[in-house]
Order: C-alpha cells, then sequence, then structure tokens
C-alpha cells in the first residue's frame, strides 16, 4: 500500500520558529430505500420541512460485537443555557435530528488497532519519515533545511510544568514534538503500549481514523451524532449525567489540580484509562467524557452553527462544507469531541457534552484517538 507523506502543521511550526531565532532572535446518510415493516417511522414538520426518522433498530438487523444501537430523534445541538463555561463556538444551540445508528461502546482500543496493522500492514502518519521537498511547500520560500536530526517521524507529547503557567493560551509550554513517538510509543521511545490492550489507541491523526473505518466498514460519526449520542437519552444538561460538576471523578477521566503542574488523581488516573473504567451514559456508551478526544467527520468552522441555526431543522447534517477557524488560517481541521485525561476547569472542561475544538487532520496526539459508528445500510 503505497501511503501519501504528510508533514505534520505542528513540526512545521516548530521548524519555522526555529528558523527564526536562528536567523534573528525574532519571531449520512439520508434514508432513501424502502422502509421494512419492522422500521418505526416519525414524522415530523417543523414549518414546511417533512421527513421521516429512523428510530427503531430493523429487526432483521443484528447488532455488530461491540456496538449499541442509537435510536434515532431530534435534539437541541450546542451549549445548554446553564452553562457557564460554554464558548462562543458552542453557540447558538439548535435543533437536530438524526437517523438511528450503531455505535462502538467503546473507544478504540489498542488490541483493535493492532488488529487492523496486523492484517493490512498500515504504517500510522506519526510512523512515515518526514520528505523535505513536500515540506519546503508549506514553509516560507528560501527557508534553509532543518538538520536531519529535526526532520524525523514523530508526533505530540503532554508534559507537566514545574511551575504555574500565567498563560494558558500557549500551549508549547506542556505540549512537545517527540521524535519516535507513535500509536506503539504514546508517550515517546521509551513508552509501551504492552499489557496495555484495554486502553483506547492514541497518536491517530484522521488519515488514520479513516484507514481503520474502511478496514472495519465503518465510518466516523457527524459530531451531530456523536453530541445526540452523548446525551445517552437525555437532553438539556450539561454533563450527560446531569449539571453536577462535584461529581467528576466518579464519571470521567480528566484533569484534577492545577494545569498543568500538578493532577491530583482524584478521578484514579493521572494518563489515559483503560476503556470501561466510569460507569456509561443512558445508551450504554463508555467514556464519551473524558479519556481521549474522538475525531469526528465534520470540518471545524467557527461559523457553523450560526448558518445551521437560521435553516430549519436539519436532518442528520454533515458539517460545514470547509474548514474556516480564523486562529488557524492555513490549517483545515476536523471537529474533535469529548475531551481527555488533560481537560480540567481552567483550561477546556472539555467533557461537556456541546464542547467542541478543533484539530489539523495531519495532527495526533497522546490524548487524541476516536470510536466508529455503523448505518443499517452500511450492514445490509
Amino acid at each position: 500500500m503505497k501511503l501519501k507523506k504528510r508533514i505534520p502543521n505542528y513540526l512545521i511550526l516548530c521548524v519555522i520558529v526555529l528558523l527564526c531565532i536562528q536567523c534573528k532572535d525574532a519571531a449520512k446518510e439520508n434514508k432513501t430505500t424502502q422502509e421494512s415493516p419492522e422500521v418505526t417511522v416519525d414524522t415530523k414538520t417543523k414549518k414546511d420541512t417533512t421527513y421521516t426518522l429512523l428510530v427503531k433498530k430493523p429487526k432483521d438487523v443484528k447488532v455488530p460485537d461491540g456496538m449499541v444501537w442509537i435510536p434515532g430523534g431530534e435534539f437541541i445541538q450546542g451549549a445548554v443555557p446553564q452553562d457557564k463555561m460554554a464558548m462562543q463556538h458552542e453557540k447558538p444551540a439548535h435543533k437536530v435530528a438524526v437517523d438511528g445508528f450503531f455505535m462502538d461502546i467503546t473507544e478504540v482500543t489498542n488490541a483493535q488497532f493492532a488488529k487492523f496493522v496486523n492484517q493490512t500492514g498500515y504504517t500510522t502518519v506519526a510512523e512515515r519519515a518526514i520528505d523535505w521537498e513536500e515540506m519546503k511547500k508549506q514553509v516560507p520560500e528560501g527557508t534553509p533545511k532543518p538538520h536531519d536530526s529535526i526532520l524525523q517521524p514523530g508526533s505530540l507529547t503532554f508534559k507537566k510544568t514545574k511551575t504555574s503557567v500565567p498563560n494558558l493560551f500557549d500551549f508549547s509550554q506542556w505540549w512537545h514534538w517527540t521524535i519516535g513517538a507513535n500509536w506503539k510509543h504514546p508517550n515517546g521511545p521509551g513508552s509501551s503500549i504492552k499489557g496495555l490492550d484495554n486502553h483506547p489507541v492514541v497518536q491517530i491523526c484522521y488519515e488514520d481514523a479513516m484507514a481503520y473505518c474502511n478496514w472495519a466498514n465503518r465510518r466516523l460519526p457527524t459530531e451531530a451524532e456523536w453530541e445526540y449520542a452523548a446525551n445517552g437519552g437525555k437532553s438539556g444538561t450539561i454533563f450527560f449525567w446531569g449539571d453536577d460538576r462535584s461529581v467528576l471523578s466518579k464519571n470521567a477521566n480528566s484533569w484534577e489540580g492545577e494545569f498543568p503542574v500538578e493532577n491530583s488523581k482524584k478521578d484514579g488516573f493521572e494518563k489515559r484509562a483503560p476503556v470501561k473504567s466510569y460507569q456509561p451514559n443512558g445508551y450504554g456508551l463508555y467514556d464519551m467524557a473524558g479519556n481521549v478526544w474522538e475525531w469526528t467527520s465534520d470540518w471545524y468552522n467557527v461559523n457553523y452553527y450560526k448558518e445551521l441555526a437560521a435553516t430549519t431543522t436539519k436532518k442528520n447534517p454533515l458539517g460545514a462544507t470547509d474548514a474556516y477557524n480564523p486562529q488557524n488560517l492555513y490549517i483545515k481541521e476536523k471537529v474533535i469531541k469529548g475531551g481527555s485525561f488533560l481537560c480540567s476547569d481552567s483550561y477546556c472542561a472539555s467533557y461537556r457534552i456541546s464542547a467542541r475544538m478543533g484539530s489539523s487532520v495531519d495532527s495526533s496526539a497522546e490524548h487524541t484517538g476516536f470510536r466508529t459508528v455503523a448505518t443499517v445500510k452500511m450492514l445490509k
């Protein structure tokens, strides 16, 4: 299998900064097939919009191993009124409808990803050699080639700071480009996933997740599907368990303590936790809050919610047609959901249902993984 070489954006930024210092110390699916008698169809109407909605699982379709049926329905996507930590890109809230679908009960594990790699010989982006000829196209013209010791395969790893950090917007204080970091060595060359079969696979970029999906006859969830499933059959709450922040440590693997200096491990874990370490939500889904961020198929566009809210109720929305983030104009980002073990009240608090973030499609990190979904049509 011939794999296209990609240059991680974080590495490009690191190289540009390094060179500047050297130079001068400066700076979907809509259901179109005929419904079977076993399928319950809801008819929803708003203004001039009428549609059918697949709610119940057809009796002739078996639930795949490791998945659960998420019944179709309507919900309000975006920040709930009582959420004081909601960010602007989570607003305005808007009504969305989704057909029923199957979803992985847990994040894809190291064991599951290893099976995929063993059967296909797939090489993740973080393991591929850096191609300077390709990289030259993404840096200012005339940029000299960095030393070969820098242009090595790797990924992002987290390191706690020794003292308090006054500026939490500067993520370079705790994120570092680590040569040799990949899904088999998530924290760098000295780390290993031996004995961690039941931990979520990380250091996975969007391309890697898509490759796994293609092999498994699955796909990534849309942002709407992910958020609908995260609610667990409830609606109108900040977290899947309700609005009570005081029970976070019993429900999610997150950062508790002063970020990024000291993690109290009140929830029982310093880094990633084995899947199913905390109670599931109402649909039987584990780790929809915390542990690791999860890829969705939607482009991250800061204007998307405003645009969608201006339309009538949307069925099975596929996200923005293109990425747009004024803070990263030259980087294409996809939406990631769920937060991770690094999320704290002071940093991102993204264990909230409506929380969302953009991540470059070629970026991988030790707190990013994924889970998959399947539709009735895919399984027939």
